[in-house]
């Protein structure tokens, strides 16, 4: 069974930071994990999921350019833990973000709201 779980999100003002974790669990998953390229994509009200931002399993990162030089993805494979840390974070990074493979995905999380205030 895949699992993924998020969290972090919050409420935060213009120019604030929020730092994202997301961890894969199930014995057979936390394998396929580390082999994988992992992502952090989101989702806002009325628009389609996007991804944001990717990491391969050793670690080349690639960056949507809405958010390019303000997020950085990373992982811990020892832990099955996939992060995305968000400086400089604007109204418009309002979403739920979520964490799965790329491109093949699995089950959806729930997700974890990030909410940006003007």
């Amino acid at each position: 069974q895949v699992q993924l779980v998020e969290s972090g999100g919050g409420l935060v003002q213009a120019g604030g930071s929020l730092r994202l974790s997301c961890v894969a669990s199930g014995s057979i998953f936390r394998n396929i994990f580390r082999i994988n390229t992992m992502a952090w994509y989101r989702q806002a009200p009325g628009k389609q999921r996007e991804l944001v931002a990717s990491i391969t399993s050793g670690g080349v990162t690639d960056y949507s350019d809405s958010v390019k030089g303000r997020f950085t993805i990373s992982r811990d494979n020892a832990k099955n833990t996939l992060y995305l840390q968000m400086n400089s974070l604007k109204p418009e990074d309002t979403a739920v973000y979520y964490c799965n493979g790329s491109p093949n995905t699995w089950e959806w999380g729930q997700g974890t709201q990030v909410i940006v205030s003007s």
